[in-house]
């Protein structure tokens, strides 16, 4: 048995986290101490594994509960797909990293922008959405997006890294203000209505996202100073949690 504080340091993810999806039962301790402590064993510590790797896949925290208790899981069937998703990730890095050093090593500008290509990624992710079962969020996303142009969606891309740029303004602060807090409102308002219905739980979701190494972290942290994704993702475990 381990306590949240040895499954937080073994796993990476905090016990705010770890609190919230006992919260929503999402992943649920094995037991409790009679001081109420919480004590996971080696299967909670396996579902742990499942959460983290649809989260890889871009799956909201109420669609991996829905996958994780659904009759027909297959788990041999995720990882093989967690295999193959991260196996594109790496082949993207190492692209990138080879044009740093040719750039590097021939000492001129190479206009070659294959590396940062994310399609493969994008399509397999769709791809494997859609073996699982498009979630509702993902339908009501195809259903909006398809009515607009290229230049809606850049707007509304730009508008959401305004409201990461208005957290940044507030970084330097505490996440558990009244400021943060209304902030927060303000980025789940915006996901409803440019992407789609942004309940607490996707929210939670999407803010451990911003606040993992990769591009989410790099554009909220461009909008707002560096520092900014780190601090979002805490005022939303504030939110929440205050709620």
């Amino acid at each position: 048995m381990k306590t949240v504080n040895e499954v937080s340091k073994l796993t990476g993810v905090s016990i705010r986290t770890l609190q919230y999806y006992d919260k929503i039962g999402l992943l649920t301790p094995a037991m409790r101490t009679e001081a109420g402590y919480r004590l996971y064993d080696d299967t909670a510590l396996e579902r742990l594994q499942q959460i983290l790797l649809f989260r890889e896949l871009e799956f909201s925290l109420s669609d991996i509960k829905a996958v994780l208790e659904a009759p027909d899981f297959d788990r041999k069937k995720a990882l093989t797909q967690q295999i193959e998703l991260l196996t594109l990730k790496k082949q993207r890095l190492e692209a990138i990293i080879g044009l740093a050093r040719e750039i590097r090593d021939k000492g001129e500008d190479i206009m070659d922008f294959n590396a940062f290509d994310t399609s493969k990624i994008e399509e397999y992710t769709s791809r494997a959405k859609a073996e699982w079962g498009d979630t509702k969020e993902y339908e009501e996303y195809a259903k909006k997006s398809s009515k607009r142009t290229k230049e809606d969606e850049n707007n509304i891309a730009s508008g959401l890294m305004a409201v990461f740029a208005d957290f940044g303004k507030l970084k330097d602060g505490s996440p558990d203000s009244p400021e943060a807090a209304e902030q927060v409102r303000v980025l789940q308002k915006y996901i409803t209505e440019n992407y789609y219905h942004c309940t607490d739980d996707i929210l939670m979701s999407l803010g451990q996202m911003y606040s993992a190494n990769g591009e989410f972290n790099e554009n909220i942290d461009n909008a707002g100073g560096i520092g900014t994704a780190d601090f979002v993702t805490k005022a939303i475990g504030a939110y929440i949690g205050n709620k």
